[in-house]
C-alpha cells in the first residue's frame, strides 16, 4: 500500500470478500435466530479461510477484511470480528498448550470465542474492574463476579477475561484468564439490546482458574487489554467505514434515479453537496484507519494514538453518513428490510463498544500530553 491507496492485489482481494459475503456468507444470515451466536456462519468464515488469517495477516489485512465484508453482510463481519477479539490474546499472550487447544477450533469455525472486559460497574473505566480473582491455597484462583456487555456472551465456547488478582491496584492488579465455557459456576444470561451481535452477560460462582489458564502474567492483564484493542480499534474504524460505504452507494444510486421537482435529486445542489459531504468524510475515515493500521503493522511509537484516532473518527463518520443517508431516501429507508434500515441500527454501536468516543478522546489527549513541549511546539528563529 501507498500511503494514498491500496496496490491492485489488495483491490483485487477486496472485491473477491464482498463477493464472497453476498455468495456465500449473506445467505447463512437468516439460519439462526436474532440473539443468538450463528455457529453456521462462523463454520463457513472458517472453511474459507478468513478465520485462520486473523492469526497470519497484519492489521491493514484485517482492517481491508472487515471493510469489504460490512460492505455487503454487516453479519458476517462481526462474527468475523470477534472471533478475532476473543481469541487474540491467546494467540499474542498464551502458552503453547493454550494456542494448540484453541486456535485450530477457532481458525475452522468450530469454537466460539469472548472478550470479557467490561462489568456493570466498568465499561469505559475498564481499570475499575471487580471481579475477584482470590487465591485458593492452591496456586489456583477462584472467580466471583459478573461481567457484562459481553460479545457472544453466554454462548462461547471459551472467553479471555480480565479479574483483579491484586485489590486496590487499578490497571496494575489485572489478570487475563483464559477459561472454557464448561468450568463449574459459570453460567450467563442473554441480552436483549440494539446491537449488531448477540451480547450477554457471564457470572462466576467461585470458577477456579490455575497457573495454566494464565494468559501473559499475573497482574499484567491490563497490558494483554490494551494490546488486543490497540489492534482492534483501528479495525473498529474500517467496520464503520464499510457500513459508511454501503449507504454512500445507495444514496448516489438513490438520488441519481429518483424524480423530484422536475428532474433527478441528484441535479439539486443542496442534496449533491450533501452527497460530496458524505463521500469527503467516508474517504478520510478511510484513510485515517488505514494509517493506523499501517503504523501498528510497522511498530510505530504512537500506535495508542493513531488507534484511538481512528477509532472515534471513522465511528462517528459512519453515525453522520448513514443517518445523511436516511434522511436522503425518506420515508422507505425507515422500512423495515431495507438496507439503511438495518444500517440505522447497527451504526449505532461501534460508537460505544471498544471504548466509546469519549474514552477515545481521552486516549487521545492523554498520548498527546505525554509529549515533551519542545516537541509539540519549536519556536522558530526569524533570521
Amino acid at each position: 500500500m501507498t500511503a494514498f491507496s491500496l496496490d491492485p492485489a489488495q483491490t483485487a482481494w477486496c472485491a473477491e470478500l464482498r463477493t464472497l459475503a453476498v455468495e456465500r456468507l449473506r445467505p447463512l444470515v437468516d439460519k439462526t435466530e436474532p440473539g443468538r451466536v450463528n455457529r453456521p456462519l462462523v463454520s463457513e468464515l472458517g472453511r474459507l479461510g478468513l478465520l485462520s488469517r486473523l492469526f497470519t495477516s497484519g492489521a491493514l489485512d484485517l482492517c481491508l477484511m472487515r471493510e469489504s465484508l460490512a460492505q455487503v453482510c454487516t453479519e458476517a463481519e462481526t462474527a468475523l470480528a470477534l472471533q478475532g477479539l476473543g481469541a487474540h490474546p491467546v494467540h499474542a499472550y498464551g502458552t503453547g498448550a493454550q494456542r494448540d487447544r484453541w486456535l485450530p477450533r477457532v481458525s475452522e469455525g468450530s469454537a466460539v470465542a469472548a472478550f470479557a472486559l467490561s462489568e456493570p460497574g466498568a465499561g469505559s473505566d475498564a481499570a475499575a474492574l471487580a471481579l475477584r480473582a482470590d487465591p485458593d491455597g492452591s496456586g489456583g484462583w477462584r472467580l466471583t463476579g459478573q461481567k457484562c456487555w459481553i460479545s457472544n456472551a453466554p454462548e462461547a465456547d471459551f472467553a479471555t477475561v480480565f479479574a483483579r488478582t491484586t485489590p486496590d491496584a487499578g490497571a496494575r492488579g489485572v489478570t487475563a484468564f483464559l477459561v472454557p465455557a464448561d468450568r463449574p459456576g459459570l453460567t450467563g444470561t442473554p441480552l436483549d439490546l440494539l446491537s449488531p451481535h448477540p451480547i450477554g452477560t457471564l457470572d462466576f460462582d467461585a470458577v477456579r482458574v490455575t497457573a495454566d489458564d494464565v494468559l501473559g502474567e499475573p497482574d499484567r492483564g491490563f497490558r494483554v487489554a490494551m494490546g488486543t484493542l490497540n489492534l482492534f480499534r483501528p479495525s473498529v474504524g474500517a467496520f464503520a467505514v464499510g457500513m459508511a460505504q454501503a449507504a454512500l452507494d445507495a444514496t448516489l444510486t438513490h438520488t441519481a434515479q429518483r424524480q423530484a421537482f422536475g428532474g433527478t435529486l441528484s441535479a439539486l445542489q443542496t442534496v449533491a453537496h450533501q452527497v460530496a459531504e458524505m463521500a469527503l468524510r467516508t474517504e478520510a475515515a478511510r484513510l485515517m484507519v488505514y494509517a493506523a493500521a499501517a503504523a501498528y503493522d510497522a511498530g510505530a511509537p504512537d500506535v495508542p494514538q493513531r488507534a484511538a484516532m481512528a477509532k472515534l473518527l471513522a465511528t462517528e463518520t459512519a453515525q453522520y453518513v448513514v443517518d445523511a443517508a436516511v434522511q436522503l431516501h425518506g420515508a422507505r429507508a425507515l422500512r423495515r428490510g431495507h438496507l439503511l434500515e438495518h444500517l440505522y441500527r447497527e451504526v449505532r454501536a461501534p460508537r460505544i463498544y471498544e471504548g466509546a468516543s469519549e474514552v477515545q478522546r481521552a486516549v487521545i489527549a492523554k498520548e498527546l500530553y505525554k509529549k515533551p513541549i519542545a516537541d509539540a511546539y519549536r519556536e522558530v528563529e526569524v533570521p
